[in-house]
């Protein structure tokens, strides 16, 4: 890969290579039996990877967002759903480290809390509102009773839920007029997950719903409060997304390259990669991945270099999602048209590539928010 800022950032991917070899294994059996990854969070967690970003005050690695990128493509060349499920914790703690919304106190127990092990992701879907980068309002709500709030409602799409420790959900406040983020344990009473994550693509994130039933929390946990008019900040960890599905048409690539350079029908001389319609094909591939990598990878460099121009990148971010999650879809439709029928029979990983790269044409931000944006932005 030619995207290494440093040795240290080439060796530190590489020992993180070698240990997720297994998952590449295990991926066929967590589609076909609609599983989740437990073994594979658990060897993750044991490399320190879900300490990526976390500050090295905490006992993190003190990684950027450039690390993560590369972290997430590299796991999702294994496996997409572990990549994605992990990536919405590892993003997460490097927000939260960055921004530090909330009050000193909960803040630095909730890094205490990651670099002891716990896992964390925002709770904010809902099947009523659809996707929060929408602006709906959530039907869940928090009601003051006494000192303590008290939360009841079900979120969707709640990734990595069977081994979450901490849940950040969105409610809105009646009492305040506004949306709040409140800080959940999952032993909290009241707290349930129900298996509901049952889909054709990236089953194994293990979205289910999240339901609170009366949740008690203390003030404190009410730890952030939000203007539902105010314009959301540039959030560039959520290139993890777009670095993911990434991982997934590089794997896909390695496959119909390989497939070329040893399938010989005996009609042909030699192998199919003498074929110059394989030849196109392939080479398509090559320059979609390069204008992919190069797009996504120079926009997360500026973002770190440049953070007074981070306001005005923020098209750039979404545009990256959209032409690097399309193009991703685009490779692995290429590597099955290489590899022919083939490519459909159950065993082959490629018709598993193309189902769970098809789901980030639903990941935020979606397509059609992503141009109306670029078109205003040239606009107005």
């Amino acid at each position: 890969m030619l995207f290494f800022q440093s040795r240290k950032q080439q060796e530190y991917i590489q020992r993180l290579e070698e240990g997720i070899q297994p998952f590449a294994d295990r991926a066929e059996a967590l589609d076909t039996t609609n599983g989740f990854p437990f073994e594979n969070i658990k060897e993750l967690k044991d490399f320190g990877y879900p300490k990526l970003t976390l500050a090295k005050e905490f006992g993190g690695h003190g990684g950027t967002l450039y690390d993560f990128l590369l972290c997430q493509e590299k796991i999702a060349q294994y496996c997409g759903p572990t990549a994605l499920g992990i990536g919405w914790h590892v993003g997460t703690v490097l927000s939260l480290m960055e921004r530090k919304p909330w009050e000193k106190g909960v803040m630095d127990q909730l890094f205490h809390e990651v670099s002891a092990g716990a896992l964390v992701n925002t709770a904010a879907s809902e099947a009523g509102t659809g996707s929060p980068t929408r602006g709906g309002r959530p039907e869940t709500t928090a009601t003051k009773k006494g000192e303590r709030w008290i939360l009841n409602g079900r979120k969707t799409f709640t990734t990595l839920s069977p081994v979450l420790d901490i849940f950040l959900v969105t409610a809105w406040v009646p009492e305040d007029e506004r949306l709040g983020t409140f800080f959940v344990h999952r032993d909290e009473a009241g707290v349930v997950i129900e298996e509901t994550w049952d889909m054709i693509s990236m089953q194994g994130t293990g979205s289910h719903d999240l339901v609170l039933n009366d949740v008690s929390l203390p003030e404190k946990y009410y730890v952030q409060k939000s203007n539902p008019l105010e314009k959301r900040k540039p959030e560039a960890w959520l290139l993890h997304i777009p670095a993911c599905y990434l991982g997934i048409a590089v794997a896909a690539r390695n496959h119909a390259v390989e497939f070329a350079k040893t399938y010989s029908p005996n009609s042909l001389p030699g192998p199919i990669r003498d074929l110059p319609n394989v030849q196109r094909t392939i080479g398509e591939m090559e320059l979609e991945l390069s204008e992919a990598h190069h797009f996504l990878y120079s926009v997360a460099e500026k973002w770190e270099r440049n953070p007074e121009d981070r306001e005005a990148l923020a098209t750039q971010l979404g545009a990256v999602k959209l032409s690097v999650t399309n193009k991703a879809l685009s490779i692995v439709d290429k590597a099955m048209r290489v590899v022919g029928a083939k490519s459909l029979q159950r065993q082959n990983p490629l018709q598993r590539y193309y189902r769970d790269v098809r789901a980030g044409l639903h990941n935020p931000p979606m397509d059609d928010a992503t141009i109306t944006m670029l078109a205003k932005s040239a606009l107005y």
